[in-house]
């Protein structure tokens, strides 16, 4: 049993970073969608439904790094990578961020067809690819960073930006 809540436990506190950075990254769209539709009186999303979709995200993140596609260019610059990494994160949170609004819809028809035709009648396509770009920039900066900590070291990157900084040179290491 406590192999089993280590190898828990690991997990939990692996899925911490991708949870966090979704976090902020989810209130942050809130608030720039609440400036956007100040006054139009749509609806937006509750803090509860931000914890539940970077809680979604922070685990998609953790599956998403298990896949053998997903650490495709290893071996070269890790600008390979993170643009890999951020067009499959963006295309998860594009579903994402589809299915969400889907559902707003779905509240008020009861059916899935009339719901998604309804959301492509009346979605605000602007503001939908506005809300696209900034979770494109985020993530591909979120994905930029796990690469150099993949690469120098997680403690290393975190001893650069939250200190004591380390003197000895960064080590290459892998996964």
């Amino acid at each position: 049993m406590g192999l089993s809540m280590d190898k828990i436990r690991h997990e939990m506190m692996k899925m911490v970073p991708p949870t966090l950075f979704f976090f902020v990254l989810l209130h942050a769209v809130v608030i720039i969608r609440a400036l956007m539709v100040k006054g139009t009186g749509i609806s937006l999303p509750t803090s509860v439904s931000v914890i539940i979709a970077s809680l979604i995200l922070g685990k998609a993140v953790l599956i998403a790094n298990m896949l053998p596609f997903i650490n495709r260019y290893p071996d070269r610059p890790l600008i390979w990578n993170v643009v890999w990494k951020t067009l499959i994160y963006t295309v998860v949170a594009g579903v994402f961020h589809y299915l969400e609004r889907l559902f707003d819809f779905w509240k008020e028809t009861h059916s899935l067809a009339a719901a998604h035709h309804e959301l492509l009648t009346h979605i605000n396509w602007p503001q939908f690819w506005a809300i696209q770009i900034l979770l494109f920039l985020m993530i591909g900066n979120y994905c930029a960073f796990a690469e150099l900590g993949r690469v120098i070291g997680r403690q290393r990157l975190k001893s650069y930006f939250l200190g004591p900084l380390a003197d000895t040179p960064p080590k290459l290491q892998e996964g």
